[in-house]
């Protein structure tokens, strides 16, 4: 696996070290040593997926709050999504920052969300599948969520049509800590 930093510090692209050969491929997608060495959460609580019919389906922005913070490696195993990481830790030099990604299969990338992040995603093709690796079990009472479209972080979605669950849509405004 490489490590490849983004303009936020703590939220990392994961990329693939594939092996070739006759018979296909191989590569690796976790390696408790290696994220450790890399600085990244090592432990996994849980494992989810999230299957999504419809192009434009948009999740997030989701976030545990303290004392259950988790970190998240998020993968697109089938169709593609844009990832994105929003920076709520209030002492981080690019707090309210936001970077996004193309992950899918054909890539292998993989996007690291570190705790005190946001983490959403919108599907750019119909059936796309995305799995979680998470820090940390979840804990209903800590979920939490602000506004995919508050001009606090002013993301630019890559697709106008959505499909967005109610929840999703009832985050509140984000209220900046400091600044």
């Amino acid at each position: 696996m490489r490590f490849v930093e983004t303009a936020i510090a703590g939220v990392v692209v994961v990329e693939l070290e594939e092996h070739v050969d006759e018979r296909g491929s191989f590569a690796r997608t976790w390696s408790r040593d290696e994220m450790a060495e890399a600085g990244l959460a090592s432990e996994l609580a849980q494992c989810s997926l999230s299957r999504n019919p419809s192009a434009g389906t948009l999740r997030g922005l989701h976030f545990q709050r303290a004392p259950h913070e988790e970190a998240k490696l998020v993968r697109c195993t089938r169709g593609a999504i844009f990832d994105v990481a929003v920076d709520l830790r209030p002492d981080s030099p690019t707090y309210c920052a936001w970077v996004g990604f193309r992950l899918d299969p054909e890539s292998g990338r993989a996007l690291y969300v570190p705790e005190g992040c946001a983490h959403g995603f919108q599907t750019l093709e119909d059936e796309s599948d995305v799995t979680y690796m998470i820090s940390t079990p979840y804990a209903p009472e800590s979920a939490a969520g602000v506004r995919w479209d508050d001009a606090a972080f002013g993301i630019d979605w890559p697709a106008a049509e959505r499909v967005i669950g109610e929840r999703d849509r009832g985050w509140l405004d984000f209220e900046p800590e400091r600044g």
